[in-house]
């Protein structure tokens, strides 16, 4: 199975679902207005867009749509993960990581969180 495509327009709408469980079309538009303009019928276009990808549905309430993710935020993760890790870094791991680490993307403080996790890891 793959994963779910979503532009970044979608991604975003997902994640403000994900992160207040239920909304708006005008709450979502107002939760990404917060960092980056974007117009409520865009924000509406694209709910109709993940409603016909299921990853999205929508209760009435009154005279306006609720809307809620029906994709899990960790599943989608791990699914977007996986097919990124297998299609560019040829389901290499170390790859990816020193990928990450010598392109400069990773601060000092996050390998010290990487190496922590990878010790928790390791004792288990």
């Amino acid at each position: 199975m793959g994963t779910m495509q979503m532009g970044p327009v979608q991604l975003r709408i997902m994640q403000v679902l994900w992160q207040k469980g239920t909304a708006t079309a005008r709450a979502i538009t107002e939760a990404i207005q917060e960092t980056e303009p974007i117009a409520h019928s865009t924000v509406q276009t694209m709910l109709r867009v993940l409603e016909d990808k299921q990853a999205v549905g929508h209760k009435p309430e009154g005279r306006t749509f609720v809307f809620f993710p029906l994709v899990p935020e960790a599943g989608f993760k791990q699914d977007a993960t996986r097919d990124l890790l297998e299609t560019v870094f040829g389901g290499s791991a170390t790859s990816l990581v020193a990928h990450l680490i010598d392109g400069g993307g990773v601060s000092k403080k996050e390998i010290e969180e990487i190496r922590k996790l990878i010790d928790r890891q390791s004792k288990r």
